[in-house]
């Protein structure tokens, strides 16, 4: 092994829906983390790795730091908060915009009690029509934090990313790798297919329902003939929401399972049958224990 081959943990935060999955499924070539247009879609530190011939990178895509407004709110803002001090680099996705508003400020103050070498990543930069203005969104951002880099990129359109792993690179340490060249992710499987179930949820119902929603897989058992059993529930908290998902006739609910069977068959590579049932569990994101039972508990952050 090269005697500078480096390897190190990276974090990637910045507040809901700046694009921190996205930016993380392109750089390790598949999916992993879930991604929708609805804040809270990342509720657990995610881990995956990428690995080239400088190094090895492991990421941990953190929920959105936001205001919490119950106890999964506040589990998620901890997980997010916490990693800042136990990685090599912190990445802060942001916006172009030249408006710092008070998310982005408290995420500034985070910041400026670590001593971590913290990357400013102006995400989303294809949406810039005059590309001159990304100067105007460095320049507001520069003096918030102490940064060791700022760097422009757009995540869906693959812009700048070769770049930003040149600086990750920069700042981490040297040292062997952590996992083998094969590994993308520390996931277990059937906590990606309950991650896949629940983005499909997401994305296909309405706005005031998803945040109130997990997804527990309850059954994944391999036939002999190469098809994987899956028995799943998706947790709701009102029985109002209940008819949403389950929809007219069962079409809502057979809409989700069919988009979600469809990636979960190209992530495991054979058929799949998936079966889901819908369940009310009242108040559930205030429940400790409730949290414990769908995989949000303290003792993981």
């Amino acid at each position: 092994m090269d005697q500078n081959y480096k390897s190190g943990f990276v974090s990637l935060i910045g507040r809901p829906n700046v694009g921190k999955s996205t930016l993380m499924n392109h750089l390790i070539g598949q999916k992993i983390a879930i991604t929708s247009d609805k804040p809270q879609t990342t509720r657990n530190k995610i881990q995956t790795v990428y690995t080239d011939d400088r190094g090895q990178i492991i990421f941990h895509d953190t929920p959105g730091i936001h205001k919490a407004k119950n106890k999964l709110g506040e589990y998620m803002v901890s997980v997010a908060e916490h990693t800042l001090k136990e990685v090599d680099v912190v990445l802060w996705l942001v916006e172009p915009s030249t408006f710092i508003g008070a998310g982005e400020q408290h995420i500034a103050e985070q910041l400026n009690q670590v001593k971590t070498p913290v990357i400013l990543v102006i995400n989303k930069i294809d949406t810039v029509k005059n590309q001159e203005q990304i100067l105007t969104f460095i320049n507001a951002y520069k003096d918030i934090c102490k940064f060791a880099e700022i760097v422009p990129v757009s995540a869906l359109k693959d812009k700048n990313t070769d770049l930003m792993l040149d600086l990750i690179y920069k700042y981490l340490p040297e040292g062997p790798q952590y996992y083998d060249e094969d590994t993308v992710t520390d996931q277990p499987m059937r906590q990606i297919t309950a991650e896949l179930i629940r983005e499909k949820a997401l994305r296909l119902l309405n706005d005031e329902i998803p945040h109130g929603i997990a997804v527990t897989v309850e059954k994944m058992k391999e036939r002999d003939n190469a098809i994987m059993d899956i028995e799943a529930n998706i947790i709701c908290e009102r029985e109002s929401h209940k008819g949403i998902i389950i929809g007219k006739g069962g079409a809502m609910l057979k809409r989700i399972g069919s988009a979600a069977r469809r990636e979960i068959e190209s992530q495991l590579e054979m058929k799949v049958n998936l079966q889901l049932w819908v369940k009310v569990r009242k108040e559930w994101r205030d429940s400790e224990l409730y949290m414990k039972n769908y995989g949000y508990s303290q003792k993981d952050i």
